[in-house]
């Protein structure tokens, strides 16, 4: 329900006199203005968020925010989080903050660094933080009510297996291994010369050619200063990347990867064990993967059609 209203009645004097407190205690100030542009479910959406949400979309896109595009954008965030309150999903403060820092790290920054880049735009960080817990509820709502009707059939995968196959003209990729694996870690202080990461990572080189079992490689970095060896983890192929996995095909059993440079120092992995396995294969897990996220994107554009017919908007 979309509904306008413009008021031109003379303001009350308890309104003036509010004013004239506000402004007294300088909350009034004009590069912070709180006019509010629509309201949505009696939830206020004003022109500084608009402006806000504009400077990170252009941010993201790198193409100038269309104000009516933005201005929906936040009528859908705010039905929303309102409509996943109501089945009881509302993460927490800790929650969002936690996703805030899982996004730095993926552009290899820290919290911090991510709140001053985005200040330098003149961009809050809770305007970011807004959008992910947007982002959080809603994916967890749609989930948790559609699950049976999201859920992808393996006659489905196996068919579009065999359709990718023939448009290939080829035998589609029915082969797939689990890995066994002890990830490594030779610790390099942060900020260490590279001449200190090149000698640790000739180090590793030495060690590659001396451990030839997972039993070795406990022994040796479990005891080793500046040094860890974590516990084993079992994962398919169609869990790790293209890349890896071909570094992990071509280590025997019991050896090391070749190290990598990373930023906790060098890092290799011990290949305790790789078997064929039937669960799953890596083309399988890309089909399954586009088909659910279309019948997500599909049942998502859906329930919020319908929520925001629901919803009482009104522009000022």
């Amino acid at each position: 329900m979309i509904m306008t209203t413009k008021c031109f009645r003379y303001p009350s004097p308890l309104i003036l006199g509010c004013v004239a407190i506000l402004a007294l205690l300088g909350c009034g100030t004009p590069s912070h203005a709180q006019t509010v542009a629509v309201m949505v479910n009696g939830e206020p959406i004003t022109n500084y968020d608009i402006e806000q949400r504009s400077k990170l979309d252009f941010l993201t896109s790198h193409k100038p925010a269309v104000r009516q595009d933005v201005i929906n954008e936040l009528i859908d965030e705010k039905v929303k989080i309102k409509e996943a309150k109501q089945f009881g999903v509302d993460p927490t403060s800790s929650d969002i903050d936690s996703s805030f820092a899982a996004m730095s790290q993926r552009m290899r920054l820290s919290p911090e660094q991510l709140t001053k880049s985005l200040e330098s735009q003149g961009i809050r960080p809770d305007t970011l933080k807004q959008r992910i817990k947007a982002e959080m509820v809603w994916g967890s709502l749609v989930r948790g009510r559609f699950k049976e009707s999201l859920q992808v059939g393996e006659k489905e995968v196996a068919a579009a297996v065999e359709v990718k196959g023939e448009e290939k003209d080829e035998k589609p990729q029915t082969e797939s291994f689990e890995y066994k694996m002890q990830p490594i870690i030779l610790v390099v202080p942060h900020g260490s010369p590279p001449a200190v990461i090149e000698a640790r990572r000739k180090e590793a080189e030495v060690l590659r050619d001396r451990v030839l079992s997972c039993d070795q490689a406990n022994a040796f970095f479990k005891t080793m200063p500046n040094a860890a060896i974590r516990e084993a983890v079992t994962k398919t192929s169609a869990d790790i990347p293209a890349a890896v996995r071909e570094g992990l095909d071509k280590t025997p059993i019991g050896h090391l990867t070749e190290p990598e440079v990373t930023k906790q120092g060098i890092e290799m992995v011990a290949l305790c064990d790789r078997k064929p396995t039937t669960v799953d294969t890596p083309l399988k897990k890309e089909i399954r993967d586009k088909m659910f996220a279309q019948k997500f994107e599909a049942k998502s554009k859906a329930y919020l059609q319908q929520i925001r017919k629901a919803a009482m908007i009104e522009y000022r």
